[in-house]
């Protein structure tokens, strides 16, 4: 089955609260990603193009933060601090995950509500066993 999704915000909000909810009884998916790579094309100037493969996902969020991880180290190569997400397009066929993503890259913190410090999130990114670029 192929699914195609777009993330907002808001639906990454409430897919992590649903995700956090546990029904007593219930046991814990194990959770053993595997990364498959990242494409990264620059578009134009500060905004950037990042293509992430996976399996084992439990779900879009842990397609969406492989994007970001990506995103955040790619920043730090280029000598930029920030990144400021703008859109996420994520599908799932026969348990082959693929991420879509546009970030913007800049020196100093952008304006928006998905902005990210690539230093933090890289370290972050470090701690959960994600790999960056």
């Amino acid at each position: 089955m192929k699914r195609a999704l777009i993330i907002s915000p808001i639906a990454l909000a409430l897919a992590g609260a649903v995700s956090g909810c546990e029904q007593a009884g219930e046991r814990p998916v194990a959770f053993k990603p595997a990364y498959q790579g990242v494409n990264t094309r620059l578009l134009d100037g500060d905004l950037v193009n990042f293509q992430v493969k996976m399996t084992g996902a439990r779900g879009i969020e842990d397609v969406d933060a492989y994007a970001e991880c990506a995103a955040a180290q790619y920043a730090l190569i280029r000598g930029y601090g920030f990144a400021r997400h703008l859109r996420t397009t994520v599908a799932e066929e026969a348990g082959l995950w693929l991420a879509d993503a546009v970030y913007t890259i800049s020196p100093a913190l952008p304006r928006g509500l998905k902005t990210i410090d690539a230093e933090v999130t890289v370290s972050a990114c470090a701690e959960n066993k994600i790999p960056t670029v």
